[in-house]
């Protein structure tokens, strides 16, 4: 992990083997109950849940003091912000907010380039050299918060993690890393152990996902953790590369977040018992009827 000298953990480094170590992520957004803040913290807290990844869109964002208010009374960290990758008015917004609680979370960003992943050499030059601009004054704005900086794959030519660490390198500071999304990792599925060892020094957080090959182009991109016929194998791929922190479950199917939320933990309790059992049963049924009823699994 890089040298994170001068940000702060409510938590403190999550236990390999705790709560803490999970974070619930894409929620907000994505939640057919529209929970507002009070709610939501308290459902987290009654799924256990001590970490909070915050995903938001422009409506939400008037209501975020009342969120951080909420989850500290609830006792769980704001553990990330989704974060624009320029510093326009809702970045500075964000920003100002989180100095006044006296905040720090990870700004996990991406600048949603959605290109082909490869160009010509010069054209790949300069693609990075852009990347270095436009995430230059967020990345010195992190640091004055005293915040680290996750770039977020999401696709296209930035969503290549060897793409982010050569940005990662460009910008050269020790704030930055890189948040991996399994749902959004469908071409690296043959790849991923060395990808892993590519990109572990480095490693914010991995979100996990259920993960079928070519999930993403058959409507199966999002599926219960522990329902995707790779599940078990990438996340022995994960176990065995030494990675031991935060793992982000994810909402993101604007299905009740709450039994999302629990059917994605229901599968990392199934993956995590059945890690070194040559048959591990059947994974735990899932909480969102519509999985099985619209044929997904």
């Amino acid at each position: 992990m890089n040298d994170t000298s001068g940000t702060t953990d409510p938590l403190g480094p999550p236990d390999p083997a705790g709560p803490d170590r999970v974070v619930a992520w894409c929620v907000v957004p994505f939640d057919g109950r529209r929970r507002g803040p009070d709610e939501r913290a308290e459902m987290l807290a009654r799924l256990g849940f001590r970490r909070f990844a915050y995903d938001w869109r422009a409506e939400h964002l008037p209501s975020l003091p009342a969120e951080l208010a909420a989850l500290a009374r609830a006792g769980i960290a704001l553990h990330a912000v989704w974060f624009p990758p320029r510093l326009d008015a809702d970045a500075r917004y964000l920003l100002d907010v989180l100095a006044d609680a006296g905040l720090a979370p990870e700004l996990w960003t991406t600048t949603m380039f959605d290109g082909p992943e490869r160009h010509d050499p010069a054209t790949h030059a300069r693609l990075v050299a852009e990347h270095v601009r436009t995430l230059t004054p967020l990345v010195e704005a992190a640091e004055t918060l005293g915040a680290r900086v996750g770039l977020y794959n999401h696709l296209g030519w930035f969503g290549e993690p060897e793409h982010q660490l050569e940005i990662l390198d460009a910008l050269g500071s020790p704030l930055i890393g890189i948040v991996y999304n399994q749902h959004h990792g469908h071409a690296h599925v043959d790849r991923f152990a060395e990808l892993l060892d590519a990109v572990l020094p480095h490693l914010l957080c991995v979100t996990l996902n259920g993960t079928t090959r070519d999930g993403d182009r058959t409507g199966r991109k999002i599926l219960p953790l522990g329902h995707g016929e790779l599940d078990r194998s990438l996340f022995a791929a994960l176990d065995a590369s030494g990675y031991r922190g935060p793992l982000a479950l994810l909402g993101h199917t604007d299905d009740d977040a709450e039994q999302r939320l629990a059917e994605n933990l229901d599968g990392l309790r199934w993956l995590l018992d059945g890690a070194t059992a040559a048959d591990p049963g059947r994974a735990p049924e899932p909480r969102v009827s519509r999985w099985r009823a619209e044929g997904l699994l």
